[in-house]
């Protein structure tokens, strides 16, 4: 779930990912996640309606607001909200959390995506590489490693054949940074997927693992 582990997931507009979203389940523009299905959309309440097809045994808030717009428009497959909503939400609630460790140690989400990025792969990146490793834009790259830089956490040197290419590497107070606070977010992450036993775990990171591979296939012919 964290950008740390395996490959990024978020950044500055990533689904994720992750990375710059505010913790409400809004989008960054302000719109609910997820279409109407951010906090803006849930009923005031908070009680979920029965009979939504795909709703748990105790309901959630999507199922409320997937029901509300099937009295709206009986026509339209809301299906779709089931799922998007519900990744959406839950993104959002996690984020919340696992940002609490990182409130502590001074650090925003995309600060610590970056450092992660370099102790993840283990070598020197240059701030071009670190824009793709956590989908952020290069300008705000080069505004994080300037703070990161003035903070003690990662190191910058010069390209000896370009002047214009900087390598950035973790310091070692970087990197105890990182090590400091991922155990920390993983051993929250597991206390959340514990109420999913191992083979329920499974199969949801191989739906997720799927959608995300399409989404990222078709953003890629997007670019191309």
């Amino acid at each position: 779930m964290t950008a740390t582990q395996g490959r990024p997931v978020g950044g500055d507009g990533g689904a994720r990912g992750r990375s710059e979203a505010p913790g409400d389940g809004t989008a960054g523009d302000g719109a609910p996640a997820g279409g109407d299905l951010g906090e803006r959309g849930i009923p005031g309440d908070g009680t979920p309606r029965r009979g939504v097809p795909g709703e748990g045994a105790r309901g959630d808030t999507v199922a409320a607001v997937v029901a509300q717009w099937r009295t709206v428009h009986p026509d339209l497959d809301t299906a779709p909200m089931e799922i998007i909503g519900r990744v959406n939400r839950c993104a959002a609630l996690l984020q919340q959390a696992e940002d609490a460790p990182l409130r502590r140690a001074g650090l925003s989400r995309p600060e610590f995506d970056l450092l992660g990025a370099l102790r993840r792969t283990g070598r020197e990146l240059t701030p071009g590489d670190l824009a793709r490793e956590t989908f952020s834009s290069g300008a705000a790259v080069t505004k994080r490693l300037k703070q990161l830089t003035e903070r003690g956490l990662v190191e910058r040197r010069g390209d000896t054949r370009d002047r214009r290419v900087a390598h950035v590497r973790l310091t070692d107070a970087g990197r105890d940074v990182v090590d400091g606070i991922l155990p920390e977010q993983l051993a929250y992450e597991r206390a959340v997927l514990s109420a999913l036993d191992r083979d329920r775990q499974g199969e949801l990171a191989e739906l997720l693992g799927e959608l995300l591979s399409r989404l990222e296939g078709h953003l890629q012919r997007l670019r191309a």
